[in-house]
């Protein structure tokens, strides 16, 4: 079972895949953003692809926990998505997932040019591995 896990924008997707066990993200390429339907068919092209069974995006919640404006485009995409693909797709909080995916960059020295480039990828793969981190904790905890 794969997961896809996307990290939405207005210029480009993020996006990231889990491994068939769903223990780890790994990134792949990031979607620049052309239009809904032809970004709904580069989805479907990964979809397919990859067999994938759920949709982890990230939903961006103010740092006061609150839902700001980014919050209902997100939504309706998500909608978007559960109607076209019939898969489920859980919104994740992703507050400060960029930030974090910055710093990370900026540690082991990545240009800023280059930085811009892998980003939204980067931030795709920590919304879908805190996810894929959770789902293992409340496994573990469910079995105690």
């Amino acid at each position: 079972m794969r997961i896809l896990g996307l990290d939405y924008g207005e210029k480009r997707i993020g996006l990231s895949l889990s491994d068939e066990m769903g223990i780890t993200a790994q990134g792949i390429p990031t979607l620049t953003r052309r239009g809904l339907e032809k970004d709904l068919e580069a989805l479907e092209k990964i979809i397919r692809e990859f067999d994938v069974e759920k949709i982890v995006i990230g939903y961006p919640f103010r740092l006061d926990g609150t839902e700001g404006i980014q919050c209902g485009k997100v939504s309706r995409f998500a909608g978007v998505l559960e109607e076209r693909f019939a898969l489920p797709v859980i919104k994740w909080d992703e507050t400060l997932t960029t930030s974090r995916a910055e710093e990370i960059l900026t540690e082991v020295k990545v240009s800023r040019k280059k930085r811009k480039a892998v980003v939204d990828k980067l931030a795709a793969m920590i919304i879908l591995q805190d996810y894929l981190n959770r789902r293992k904790k409340e496994k573990a905890g469910d079995e105690a």
